[in-house]
This record gives C-alpha cells, structure tokens and sequence, in this order.
C-alpha cells in the first residue's frame, strides 16, 4: 500500500474520530494510544477522550498527549454534558480522539451508554478496529453486520489487528472494497504489542507509547484516508466551556494523590475544585484544620499498604478530622483506606481506624465487582461505577442506603456514612 508519511490533513481542520471495535481485546487501545502518540510526535495538539467509566486508559493517553484526557459517559452524566464536555476540552485542539469502550454497541442496557451512542451523539466518524487473526472472507459478515445494523452513524474506515502476512492483508482489502467501507491498513501478528489484562501492579512510571507500536503504525496505516468525514459538524467548539458548572472552586479541599493509591479520579472532579491541596499519603502530613473537604480518591492502596501504614502520623490526622466532623469523601481505594486494616498475602496493616471494618486484598479473597452504580442519599442522587477486586473482610457490612446498578436492580454494595465522612467502593462521578 502507499505510505502517508505527511499529515497535513491536521493543520487545516480540525479532525476528530473515534476508535471502536466489535468486541474488547481487539486491539483498540493499543491503536488509539499509538495514533495519539504518533500525532503527539508530529507536533499536534491531540486532546484525548474515553468512552465510559475507565480511569487506566485515560492514564496512558494522558501520557503520550501531555493533557488529561476525558470520560465521556452517558449513565453517569447526560448527553448534553457529554457534548459540553467534548466541546470543552477539545477547543483548542487540533485532533480530538476518542477511545472507545468494550465493543461497538455494548452499553448498560443493549445499546444505551455504548460507544456507538456516544459517536451518534457526538457526531463521530468511526475507525472500527478488528481483530483478523485467523479469519479472511469471513470478515465479510462480520463487516456488514456492523455497517448496517444502525444507519445513524458514520464508519470512516477499518484498522485489522494481528495481520499474518500482506497476502492476507490483501484478502482483507478485498473484503473491505466489497462492503464499500474505507480499509485503512493494518497491523501484524506482534508478541510485544499483546497486552496483559489489567490489574493491581499497573506501572504507571513506565512511558506508554513503544517506539515499535509508532513504526507499524507508520509502515501500515494510511492516516491520510481520515481526511474524509472528519471535520466536526457547524457550531461544535465554540462553547469554550462557558456551560461546564464548577461548583467548589471557592472550597478549600484536600486531595490525596500517589501514582497507583490514591489516582483514579475523573478529570471532571480536579477540574471542580481546582485549588485542592494535594499530599502523598504515604509521605505527607495533611493540615486539615482549615480544609473544607478531604477527598480520597481511588487506586490501589493494597499495594503500598505497608508504606500507608508506616505513616501513622497521617493516618491519625485523618481520623482525628474525621471525628471532629470533617466532612470526607472517600472513593473504593479511599475507603478501604479510612477502614480498620487492609490484609494481604504478606500481612495485615492497619489503616486510618474511621471505619470498624477490615479489607482482604489476598489471592485467595479476590473476586472482581464491577458495574455501573446509582443511589440517593440526603435527597441527592449520586452515580458513578464500581471496579474492584479486593473485599471486605467477613459479611458485607450494612448500607446507610439501598445501592442499585444501572438497570435499577439492587446490589449489595455498601454505602457508608458517619458523621459528615461519604464512604464507599463507588467511584463517585461529579455531578
């Protein structure tokens, strides 16, 4: 195939497109992350965006386009803040790419709070990533599937993944001019572009982007063919964010932050409180006699629980504002760290002692608990998403009040409140 090794596309219009695929595992995350990189290299100024809940991925775009990148999620948030949302953050950009969740039409009920609906939305052009490994004609139907299920959105192209050879490559363009869809190259069969399934010990520190990923990327992908259905629609960025409310920007808050305990926070929650005071709870004192609020965000705190726990001078400041009826937000990581202890397979370490409970992050006690989350509480409604495999210790504790999944059934996650602390696995979105 020809090569585009320029991309001037991108210094005239403003682009966007989203990257989707037909099922997780394809492949999506790694082209999405080596095409904001790739761009990010040339000089353009690409603002990232994940469809739904996930806090890991948008790490890694952060990463390689130097800017937060933003959930776009229509359970937690409506589509008219999505929109404001995507306007917001992508005025200034050059390219706006948007990652995609799961696969294409996958939502919390059928096709509601999909990527597909979110691209319907948002007026994308759509890169459909597939996975081709062992599959040539075949993909013919699987193509035609998806460009006729729904007629209200616009396939750009196709990227395959895990490509054998050109000669399959070339039975995949072929495919590909059959269904009248835009094939927009391809890349092969690599060990070292497999990636392992996420969880606890996700290294931040290391630099997303692979200097091999960029190279296929170069060698195999016609980035020039997103020229066409790019450019977004009359009126799209030129809100500038004026519709985007930020409630506690005159709220003195305290944030704990560590790369891996205390990270997962929605850019939408930073940016309502944009003069937070931020320590390392594993290092820091806070000084909390003037703080409005204390927010403790998610991450994975059963990894540095020694380090949490050899810090008791924080520890107790926490629990000592806590008790005086500081108020306190603590999300999944955040509330396993207000608890009595967390126990691992190494030992047990206890924790700030707001909460009566006890928390195993052991092996042998993992179970993954997953799924949009919804409850009302004092009149207000919250929502948000749950993602966890460590558990409480013994039987679930009681819930100040009845938690239910985005289908309104209820679960069993507990909700907690003492005194002016909100506590819970529940990954709160900011609305």
């Amino acid at each position: 195939m020809a090569i585009c090794k320029e991309f001037t596309i991108f210094a005239t219009m403003k682009a966007k497109f989203m990257i989707a695929a037909p099922m997780s595992g394809s492949g999506k995350t790694t082209i999405a992350r080596g095409l904001m990189a790739l761009l990010t290299e040339e000089g353009y100024r690409v603002q990232p965006f994940k469809c739904g809940p996930d806090y890991i991925d948008t790490k890694f775009h952060e990463k390689v386009c130097g800017r937060p990148s933003i959930n776009l999620d229509t359970f937690m948030a409506t589509p008219e803040h999505v929109r404001q949302l995507f306007e917001r953050y992508g005025a200034d950009a050059d390219v706006c790419i948007v990652e995609g969740m799961m696969g294409l039409f996958d939502g919390y009920d059928k096709e509601r709070g999909s990527s597909y609906e979110i691209a319907r939305i948002m007026d994308l052009p759509i890169v459909l990533v597939v996975d081709a490994k062992s599959a040539a004609y075949s993909m013919a139907a699987l193509l035609q599937g998806f460009l006729r299920f729904r007629n209200d959105v616009h396939f750009a192209g196709v990227i395959f993944n895990k490509v054998g050879s050109e000669k399959h490559y070339a039975m995949l363009r072929q495919v590909c001019d059959e269904q009248q869809i835009a094939c927009l190259g391809y890349l092969p069969k690599s060990a070292a572009l497999e990636q392992d399934s996420r969880y606890l010990g996700l290294d931040f520190s290391q630099e997303a982007e692979s200097r091999q990923l960029l190279q296929l990327l170069k060698e195999h992908v016609d980035i020039s063919s997103l020229r066409e259905n790019n450019s977004p629609r009359e009126g799209m960025f030129q809100s500038q964010g004026g519709n985007i409310s930020v409630p506690g920007r005159e709220y003195r808050v305290s944030r704990a932050f560590n790369e891996e305990s205390f990270s997962f926070v929605y850019q939408e929650t930073i940016d309502a409180f944009p003069n937070s005071l931020v320590f390392n709870p594993e290092q820091d004192v806070p000084c909390l006699d003037d703080a409005d609020l204390l927010y403790l965000p998610g991450g994975y705190p059963e990894k540095h629980a020694e380090a949490l726990s050899r810090n008791e001078a924080c520890r107790k400041a926490i629990r000592d504002y806590a008790e005086r009826g500081g108020r306190i937000v603590a999300e999944c990581g955040g509330m396993m760290y207000l608890c009595e202890s967390i126990l691992t397979d190494e030992g047990e370490y206890p924790m700030c002692g707001v909460l009566p409970y006890k928390i195993t992050a052991r092996k042998a006690d993992r179970h993954l608990s997953l799924g949009y989350r919804r409850f009302t509480l004092d009149g207000k409604e919250y929502r948000g998403h749950e993602f966890h495999y460590s558990q409480f210790l013994g039987a679930t504790p009681p819930s100040a009040v009845q938690v239910y999944n985005a289908k309104g059934e209820p679960v069993a996650t507990p909700v907690f409140k003492y005194k002016n602390v909100l506590a819970s696995y529940t990954h709160l979105y900011p609305l």
